[in-house]
């Protein structure tokens, strides 16, 4: 019997009849940090959909700890403990950053209140905002709170989608920084779908390359990975050319 926290088994899925995704399985154990990369079309997008219960499969099985969950509803998938941080800004504009973080907070939280502040914790520009509606706060900040309401439940799972897009460097380390803090607190088990391939494979433990809906490369996330990935692409751009 598998240890593994997340097994994805014989995943396709589509839109329509347009195929995006085509037989990719993988695993992850407790505490693991997987990077899904590819170009824009990839379809590394719709995995973390998948896994988040908003986009069925056309065919293949997703296992969290053991039990297949692939029809299961994204209520039931965060009650087991999955987060998914979807890319964009998931926050409600007109909310404070402190309705924002009880949100989240009461429905998952033993300890709404204290659950919150350790998001303040995680990054201070929140708690120095807390009483601002979230439209008003920069992208940056935004993304922050997005990141903040998904730890602060202390999920199991965390699937993260494009968390880096649009966002100057220095509140990208501000964002990396939390997670790092998440995995050594609570061992999270990760899957990172991320456009910078050197930030992704500076965080992750394993690495995994899209290309057109299939599987080309998957391995380490080490000195090697980067040559790697970036050679497929830079080859996947000259054969479009």
């Amino acid at each position: 019997m598998s240890n593994a926290k997340i097994e994805v088994k014989n995943l396709t899925l589509k839109y329509g009849d347009a195929l995006a995704v085509d037989n990719v399985s993988f695993s992850l154990a407790q505490g693991e940090c997987l990077t899904i990369l590819g170009a824009n079309g990839a379809g590394k997008s719709s995995i973390g959909k998948a896994l988040a219960g908003l986009l069925p499969p056309a065919s293949g099985a997703f296992l969290l700890d053991g039990d297949d969950v692939t029809t299961l509803e994204p209520f039931l998938l965060a009650q087991r403990g999955l987060s998914y941080l979807p890319e964009g800004r998931a926050i409600f504009p007109t909310l404070t950053v402190e309705e924002n973080l009880m949100l989240g907070a009461r429905k998952l939280s033993k300890d709404p209140k204290a659950a919150v502040e350790s998001a303040y914790e995680l990054f201070s520009r929140l708690g120095d905002r807390r009483k601002q509606q979230a439209r008003t706060l920069s992208g940056g900040e935004q993304q922050m709170l997005a990141v903040a309401k998904a730890l602060i439940t202390e999920p199991d799972v965390l699937v993260v989608d494009e968390l880096s897009l649009g966002l100057a460097p220095l509140v990208i380390n501000d964002i990396y920084t939390a997670l790092s803090a998440a995995r050594a607190k609570n061992n999270v088990t990760i899957l990172l779908i991320e456009q910078y391939i050197d930030r992704a494979l500076n965080f992750a433990d394993r690495a995994m390359l899209m290309v057109h809906g299939h599987e080309v490369w998957n391995g380490p996330a080490d000195s090697n990975a980067e040559g790697i990935v970036r050679g497929f692409l830079s080859g996947e751009s000259e054969g479009a050319a």
